[in-house]
């Protein structure tokens, strides 16, 4: 069974296999997570994202889907980049923010990876309520990584702020 585990930092500081993007549809960068992702990994994300948008996701990477690329000057291996949904009180889309976290351990498996490090996707400008997405993703992660064969060594979640950290850890 893998180890999950919590850590209040910079995502784009994390030594692991994988590192997760809270990414924009569009992979060609923006705010928060995925803005730090792209500005501390480098051009060679950039990059990657732009023949993905020129071959496969020329409209873009659907929300809840993943795919990966290099992870330019980040300490991990590879960029899982991910879509989350924006969240509307007058609609239950509950089931793409778990499948972003589902996805991007399948993707993480495909790849070999053992230690994966998330953020809190969808919790920051997409508005997801912290304390939901915190027990979506852990519960997601928990059972997605119980139900396949051991692959993965460690599933790290990596959190920002205080607030953040005791949405997780009440959870986890």
């Amino acid at each position: 069974m893998a180890e999950l585990t919590l850590v209040r930092g910079d995502i784009t500081e994390q030594h692991v296999d994988a590192v997760v993007n809270a990414a924009n549809s569009s992979l060609l960068g923006g705010g928060g997570v995925d803005g730090a992702i792209h500005r501390k990994g480098g051009p060679d994300i950039l990059a990657a994202c732009r023949e993905l948008r020129a071959s496969r996701y020329g409209g873009g990477l659907p929300t809840g889907q993943a795919v990966a690329t290099t992870a330019g000057r980040l300490p991990a291996r590879w960029v899982i980049h991910t879509v989350g949904p924006v969240w509307a009180q007058s609609e239950d889309r509950s089931e793409l923010l778990a499948s972003c976290y589902r996805e991007s351990l399948r993707v993480a498996a495909e790849l070999g990876a053992r230690t994966v490090a998330f953020p809190a996707i969808s919790t920051g400008v997409y508005g997801w309520p912290l304390d939901d997405g915190a027990r979506i993703a852990v519960h997601t992660v928990r059972e997605t990584a119980d139900a396949g064969p051991e692959r993965f060594a460690e599933l790290r979640f990596v959190v920002f702020g205080g607030r953040a950290h005791e949405a997780f850890a009440a959870v986890l």
